[in-house]
Order: structure tokens, then C-alpha cells, then sequence
């Protein structure tokens, strides 16, 4: 029988489930710019958000058009 700490060998979580597990047990979210399964609003408001906190994001011409 081998032991595996977590994190090394075993079983890897996909990253959806690593970040539904983030936001059920510690609050946080992690969202892409570039979701599908959310509306041009919803991603606009979690650009503002990251901006907010973290700073504008270098200038990509697939995320700004015009």
C-alpha cells in the first residue's frame, strides 16, 4: 500500500472542482474573463472587480475591441 501526501500522486481534481471546493469551504472565486456561462454584464463586473483590487490587466486585443 503506497501513502501519497495531498497534492502529490493519487487522485487530481479538475480545476472547476478545485474552484467550487474553493468557493464552498473558503469564499473565494475564481472567475475568466472569458466564461461563456456568463452575461456580457457579469463579465464586465468581475473586470471592474479584478481591476479594483488587483490593478488593470495588460492591453490584449482579444479582450478589448474598439
Amino acid at each position: 500500500m503506497r501513502w501519497h501526501p495531498p497534492g502529490y500522486g493519487g487522485h487530481r481534481r479538475d480545476p472547476e472542482q478545485v474552484k467550487r471546493d474553493g468557493w464552498r469551504e473558503q469564499g473565494l472565486l475564481a472567475v475568466a474573463l472569458d466564461d461563456q456561462r456568463l452575461t456580457w454584464p457579469e463579465r464586465e463586473l468581475v473586470r471592474q472587480l479584478g481591476e479594483k483590487l488587483y490593478g488593470s490587466r495588460p492591453e490584449t486585443r482579444e479582450m478589448r475591441h474598439g
